[in-house]
């Protein structure tokens, strides 16, 4: 059965990159947003349990579309590979990077500034070129963990409800997660659970990135070790640090989340991103979730073999 959905997982990384996002109407992702959306106006206040309710009906929400997928498909492979192609978004991912630095490559900044919320929380009114660039390789960064390597791990752990679970939790917490005011309570509960949901996943992503870029091992191993803590997420922070210390970077500084102001650290030790970095962290993210979707159909042929 682990080998079954190890594989099935592996599937569904495969799916999504020669396929790209599913034209379903609507989206599932997007129903799901709206559903949760709805039952924040009926939820919110500005306390940790009208929080807690709404991401454990998120979560719980997420949890029984896995179970209706592997009950329509049947345990093991078909069901674990369709739900993790409809919970990765690797494809998306570069998609979204690449539209931002076609429009800045067209000196079109108020477009590049337009395009941004589809990557990241952070107010992009008053960003620059070289603030913009920042943005997406951070990103990028972050996203390996949450649309590629943590839906492949969480499925082929669980299986289909793993994969739609883990991508309930991520959408919880991108919509209400502690990003302003409004939420710094209300979105206290969804951010732990997406923090919990991705922590091993974010370690896994730092290893793979030491995997693929092997000659920068010894300068990830550092950035992750000595950089990350002082991060104040303990996943995005692990993430972006691997990044740039394979890419030869150093990113963080001031960023903008609606009313609020977050000074992040500097991670890693190289040099401000450029416009041609953001194509180098997307290769770089392509190649830790091909790795890590390798080495779960590594992990799959064993399982088979040993029954």
């Amino acid at each position: 059965m682990v080998s079954g959905r190890a594989v099935g997982a592996a599937g569904g990384f495969l799916a999504d990159k020669l396929l790209g996002e599913p034209r379903l109407q609507p989206h599932p992702v997007s129903a799901f947003g709206s559903v949760m959306a709805s039952l924040e106006r009926r939820l919110w206040r500005d306390d940790h349990l009208a929080g807690a309710l709404h991401a454990a009906a998120g979560s719980s929400l997420g949890l029984v579309a896995g179970l209706a997928v592997r009950g329509v498909l049947g345990p093991g492979l078909p069901s674990t590979l369709a739900a993790t192609y409809l919970s990765v978004a690797g494809r998306g991912l570069a998609e979204a990077a690449t539209s931002v630095v076609a429009a800045l490559e067209a000196d079109d900044l108020d477009e590049a500034r337009a395009l941004l919320p589809a990557l990241v929380g952070r107010d992009p009114a008053a960003l620059d070129e070289k603030e913009i660039t920042r943005a997406v390789v951070e990103s990028v960064a972050e996203n390996t963990v949450d649309a590629v390597v943590a839906p492949l791990l969480w499925a082929a752990v669980a299986g289909a409800p793993g994969a739609l679970g883990h991508r309930a939790v991520n959408t919880v917490d991108a919509m209400v997660g502690q990003r302003s005011i409004r939420y710094l309570r209300y979105g206290w509960a969804g951010a732990r659970l997406d923090d919990a949901a991705a922590w091993v996943p974010a370690r896994v992503t730092a290893v793979a990135v030491a995997a693929v870029r092997p000659h920068t091992a010894g300068a990830v191993w550092q950035a992750v070790r000595e950089d990350a803590p002082r991060h104040p997420s303990p996943n995005a922070g692990v993430a972006e640090a691997a990044f740039a210390a394979a890419l030869g970077l150093r990113l963080g500084g001031e960023n903008r989340y609606g009313d609020r102001i977050e000074t992040r650290p500097p991670l890693g030790r190289g040099r401000p991103p450029e416009l041609a970095d953001v194509a180098e962290a997307v290769r770089l993210s392509s190649h830790v979730g091909t790795a890590v979707a390798g080495s779960l159909v590594a992990v799959g042929l064993v399982g088979r073999r040993r029954r």
